[in-house]
Formats: structure tokens, C-alpha cells, sequence
């Protein structure tokens, strides 16, 4: 194992020091609970958007904590939910009086731990908490973590499109009701080349033999639909984009496609593969209106790729538009 660590136990934390230092202007941390906030947390009249999860999937979810998108990130272990006592600290010190929103992607240890939360907050402090569980992976409809489908690339949708809805000053029920929507209008698949390795573990997460790849992924690294040999980038699109316009119709509406990089994959690969996408995509009579290519859901070092497409209105793609300034994703500002 080569990474650039310090040692394997404190490589959240370690991390969290150098956000701290990188942008001061947009974020403070507490190190304590290993929450990132929003610098001017909490805005009063404001509903407040929480998520997090394990650490890992960088720039998600600390990278978009922000203006237009997260009011506070917990930051677990790596790829391990973060605790009970996090999320109560960050939904506590985020409510500016108008309520919470808990952004929670479907893995079991995820939702339990901030039902939890979502309880004391309310028994502690009277915060009206409401949560929204983000499960939008084609791949399995079971995993090794979770009941029903994973939550993946439509969290990202879900923070930045909700975010801003929040931003507006729309209330707790409005903001709720377009991240339900954002979550059951998108859908994602995953494929690896690659593993990744955890620094606690020390070794690959699974083994993949070399000229392999494993089609449907999640971003913990667990098994998805099948293996097959490595093909060219042009069947590999077809892979990703038939489970995910299978599954649901994305004609006749305005689309948002992210095409995300695992978090070891050069942006040129990402930008070839999503140009087959697109291709698939125009021969669908799907028609994109906005689009990410990038890093921005990963699982540490895995080499591949996932694709997540929105089905919009008018609505969510002014919503896309709206201003957002984070470490991760900033545009309008």
C-alpha cells in the first residue's frame, strides 16, 4: 500500500486539518465531532441541508458544503458511518429556526444512525428534522449494506439541487419535496477497473484479475451485477447507460447527466467515455441539458466511473443554474 498518509488511524482526521487550512473562507471544522459547517452556519430563517456519511467518496460530502448546497458534512471513518453524537452536534448548530434536512444515502448503518439523531434533536432542542434517503443505484436492489437500492451519484443532485432550493428561502416542506423529487427522477450505474484500498485494511478491497472489470459497482467497493472482460470504451457506455434508461423513461424532458470518476481515472478517459454516453444518449432521443464530468462521488483510488441521469423541468434546472460555492462545485458567483 502506497498512500499519502501519516498513519492509517488518523487519516480523517489529518485530512480534516487540511480543509481547514484550503478554505477558510468557505468552511470551519469542528474537530472534535469531525463535522465540517458552512462558515456562516447557521443562517437564521435558512432551512439547514446535513449529510455525510463514510469518508472516501471525496469531494461528497465535505467538498459541498456551502453556499447552494450543504449547511454541515459529518465525516466518518472511512467508508464507516459516521456516529449518532456527529449528527446531533451538526443538525443542533446548523438550525437556524426554519428545520432540518437530513440527506441520507440508503446504507444501513446511514439511516439508523441518523433516525437517531433526527430523535434527540427533536427531544433535545425541538428541531423540526426531516430526512430524505437518497437510493438511486440500478445496479443491485440488495447489497452487503444495504435493504433495497444504494444510495449514489443522485445524492450529488440532491445536495446541490435542494441546497439551492433552501437558498431561495423556500421552506422545510418545499425543499423536501424537490429532493424527493431530484431522488426518484434520477437513476445511476457504476462500473470498476480497478479496486481501492481502505488504509485500515492495508490490501484491496476485493481482487479483480487483471484484463477484468466488474459492472455495477458501489462506491464501497462491493460486488455488482457481473464480470466481464475489459472492452472498449464504446461497449463499456452501453453498460452504464442501458440498465439506467431501462429502469426509467428520461425522454420527452430536459436531462442532467453526471459522468463521475471513481477517483482514479484521468479526466481525459472520463471525457472520452462520456462522449459514448452521449452518443447512446442522442440515439435514445434523450436530450441533455446540463451536464458534469468529474470527480465527484468516489471510492478513494478505484479506477472507472459511474453514470447518473436526472429527468428535470424547468424548475430543477433553474435550480441547476442557481448559484453554488463550494470547495467541490461553484458556478454563478
Amino acid at each position: 500500500m502506497k498512500k499519502l498518509i501519516n498513519d492509517p488511524t488518523s487519516v480523517v482526521a489529518d485530512a480534516l486539518l487540511g480543509v481547514e487550512a484550503a478554505h477558510p473562507d468557505l468552511v470551519r471544522v469542528d474537530h472534535e465531532h469531525q463535522v465540517i459547517y458552512r462558515a456562516d452556519a447557521p443562517v437564521q430563517g435558512k432551512v439547514a441541508l446535513i449529510s455525510g456519511g463514510g469518508s472516501g467518496h471525496e469531494p461528497l460530502h465535505g467538498g459541498f458544503v456551502g453556499r447552494g448546497m450543504l449547511d454541515a458534512a459529518c465525516a466518518g471513518q472511512v467508508f464507516t458511518s459516521p456516529t449518532p453524537d456527529q449528527m446531533l452536534a451538526a443538525t443542533k448548530t446548523v438550525d437556524g429556526g426554519a428545520g432540518v434536512v437530513h440527506i441520507v444515502k440508503n446504507y444501513t448503518g446511514d439511516i439508523m444512525n441518523f433516525e437517531m439523531a433526527a430523535e434527540l434533536a427533536s427531544a433535545e432542542a425541538g428541531v423540526d428534522v426531516a430526512t430524505v434517503i437518497t437510493n438511486d443505484d440500478v445496479a443491485v436492489q440488495d447489497s452487503l449494506y444495504t435493504a433495497g437500492r444504494r444510495g449514489v451519484g443522485v445524492t450529488v443532485f440532491v445536495e446541490k439541487l435542494a441546497g439551492a432550493a433552501a437558498e431561495a428561502g423556500r421552506d422545510l416542506d418545499a425543499v423536501v419535496a424537490i429532493a424527493k423529487q431530484v431522488n426518484e427522477s434520477g437513476r445511476s450505474m457504476g462500473l470498476a477497473l480497478t479496486s481501492c484500498t481502505v488504509p485500515a485494511a492495508g490490501k484491496p478491497t476485493f481482487d479483480l484479475p487483471e484484463g477484468e472489470i466488474e459492472v455495477g459497482i458501489g462506491i464501497h467497493g462491493e460486488p455488482g451485477r457481473f464480470r466481464k472482460p475489459l472492452a472498449p470504451a464504446s461497449a463499456l457506455a452501453e453498460e452504464l447507460v442501458t440498465p439506467v434508461v431501462d429502469d426509467l423513461d428520461f425522454t420527452g424532458a430536459p436531462v442532467i447527466a453526471m459522468l463521475n470518476g471513481m477517483g482514479g481515472t484521468p479526466l481525459i478517459e472520463l471525457y472520452l467515455m462520456y462522449g459514448e454516453v452521449t452518443k447512446l444518449l442522442t440515439a435514445r432521443g434523450i436530450t441533455v441539458a446540463r451536464s458534469l464530468v468529474g470527480n465527484y462521488i468516489t471510492s478513494l483510488e478505484m479506477a472507472g466511473c459511474s453514470l447518473t441521469l436526472l429527468r428535470a423541468d424547468d424548475d430543477l434546472l433553474s435550480l441547476w443554474d442557481a448559484p453554488v460555492l463550494t470547495a467541490g462545485l461553484r458556478w454563478g458567483v
